[in-house]
């Protein structure tokens, strides 16, 4: 099956061409004919799976009609992190090089000004951050009344981040008669809940089992030291195997603190983390997208949806907190129908947590066997090489048998112990003389009670008797 039997337009299928991609994957040709069809759609897919044209190819069909009002989109594409929601910006630019759509990107760590200006204008194509979004939304310099396309990415990301109350209140502001879309890797409870609740009779496709991992991925356990775990990492690093890696740290501080770390043993590394300002966060995507820097240590606001090319390895330098992360981080490499691997580093602490991690993806990870580099196979070798026969041990004397040795004579009887004598019997017990008398105490003359109503130091005359 090619692009062109899917139903989409020749301008549509030039721009595809021109992007280098011939054959839609499985979750592309299942999604896209049944949003042409203004129909709900729930994706469940692997990362890496092509989720995003899955979306951003039809929309680009259904929104060619129609003409855009100020502070009125018509469609509307929530994204859970900033560097996400640019990725889908940069796609539909690339797919939409034919046809004359405008579009807006609201995120967060960019100033207001150029964004507002852009919805004046009116925009066909909304792609947020639901902070942003629901910021611009109370200050009324954006409506949503005229917005007929809902697109809910990542949604399970979205719930990890707390979003989901913030959708819930976008999707009170939308018409009600719209189409939504909502797209997943996994499928939690608390989001198969908010489809029930806002979407209508929508279908169902599951590419593979929620929170599978991709099989083309070789995944890997490392079990480390946690005071070794730098020593190590640097070690598989620099070892010839990886071009371009990810690694991925569960805080802000270990990002920073890996990265100054690799760098001072040799290494091109680069980092982004959720401190860092966007346009440095933007800076170091472009420099490891253009191979300026092969090693890009991240914490988990890059792990949903970035679409890198050559990404040999994913490094879990930390094992992530919720299982459901695991799943998308190592999802970075792999892409596209390639192979990638991915080795996560496990301590001792983090035997709950990897044990979560294998429940949820139903496999049983192997671990990392230690191959020594040629050399040291060598060394080894020769070690084992057989050794020079050493000089016959001398046989040892044979030493002469005991005498045997004559029985004891068998001791005789002791003689029996002529009973004790009997003790003499008691004397009667002396009666118990009766204590003496406790001294009687000297009775001293007391002073008569206080009248209750003085409360005075006592004169010196009333404490002395009559016959003194």
């Amino acid at each position: 099956m090619t692009f062109a039997d899917l139903g989409l337009s020749d301008e549509l299928l030039r721009a595809v061409t021109e992007a280098g991609y011939t054959e839609p994957t499985a979750i592309q040709r299942q999604a896209i004919p049944s949003v042409l069809m203004m129909r709900d759609i729930i994706g469940i897919a692997q990362t890496g799976t092509g989720k995003t044209a899955g979306f951003v190819l039809p929309m680009i069909d259904i929104l060619a009609q129609g003409r855009a009002r100020a502070r009125m989109p018509r469609s509307l594409i929530l994204e859970p992190t900033r560097e996400l929601a640019a990725q889908v910006a940069e796609n539909f630019e690339k797919y939409g090089r034919h046809h004359k759509l405008s579009m807006a990107l609201l995120i967060g760590g960019v100033q207001m000004g150029d964004q507002i200006k852009a919805l004046e204008k009116g925009v066909d194509v909304l792609i947020a951050t639901p902070g942003r979004l629901m910021d611009l939304f109370g200050r009324g310099k954006i409506m949503l009344n005229g917005c007929s396309l809902l697109v809910i990415d990542e949604a399970d990301r979205m719930l990890d981040m707390g979003f989901i109350p913030d959708i819930e209140e976008i999707c009170t502001k939308l018409p009600k008669n719209r189409q939504t879309l909502l797209f997943s890797a996994t499928m939690p409870p608390p989001i198969k809940k908010l489809a029930d609740k806002f979407l209508s009779n929508p279908k169902t496709i599951e590419v593979s089992r929620p929170a599978s991992a991709n099989m083309l991925i070789d995944q890997r356990i490392l079990r480390v030291d946690q005071r070794k775990k730098r020593d190590a990492l640097a070690a598989l690093l620099k070892s010839g195997e990886v071009r371009s890696a990810l690694v991925f740290c569960n805080r802000k501080t270990t990002v920073r603190e890996l990265a100054t770390s690799l760098k001072r043993g040799g290494l091109n590394v680069g980092q982004i983390q959720g401190d860092m300002a966007q346009s440095d966060r933007i800076s170091e995507l472009d420099r490891f997208k253009n191979d300026e820097i092969n090693i890009l240590i991240a914490s988990d606001v890059a792990a949903r949806g970035l679409d890198i090319k050559g990404v040999s390895h994913v490094f879990n330098y930390d094992v992530p907190w919720h299982p459901d992360d695991y799943v998308h981080r190592i999802g970075r490499t792999g892409r596209a129908g390639k192979t990638g691997i991915a080795i996560t580093m496990v301590t001792s602490a983090d035997a709950e947590a990897i044990d979560n991690i294998q429940k949820l993806t139903n496999t049983k990870i192997p671990e990392l066997g230690d191959k020594a580099p040629p050399a040291a196979e060598a060394e080894e070798r020769e070690e084992r090489a057989p050794r020079e026969a050493r000089a016959p041990r001398a046989p040892r004397e044979t030493r002469e048998p005991r005498e045997t040795r004559e029985p004891r004579e068998a001791r005789p009887p002791r003689p029996a112990r002529a009973p004790r004598a009997e003790a003499p019997p008691k004397a009667a017990e002396e009666e118990r003389k009766p204590r003496p008398p406790r001294r009687e105490r000297e009775s001293k003359p007391e002073a008569e009670a206080e009248d209750e109503g003085w409360n005075g130091p006592v004169p010196s005359f009333l404490g002395q008797g009559f016959g003194s």
